[in-house]
């Protein structure tokens, strides 16, 4: 499974959880981890944020 699979999962799971709250959460976070300089864990909460983008858009192509 690569990190995209599992970014998308995430993200999934983010929308059934927080419903319209997910981004705000997912910002949040990487907040958080730039706060902390935690470069990696930053890096794939980005990734988080941009499949739940494509999740997101209606003209997206998934």
């Amino acid at each position: 499974m690569t990190n995209d699979h599992i970014a998308l999962g995430a993200a999934m799971m983010l929308l059934r959880r927080h419903g319209n709250q997910a981004p705000v959460k997912v910002a949040e976070r990487i907040g958080e981890l730039a706060f902390e300089a935690d470069w990696e864990g930053l890096s794939f909460w980005k990734l988080i944020a941009a499949k739940m983008d494509q999740i997101l858009r209606p003209d997206s192509i998934q």
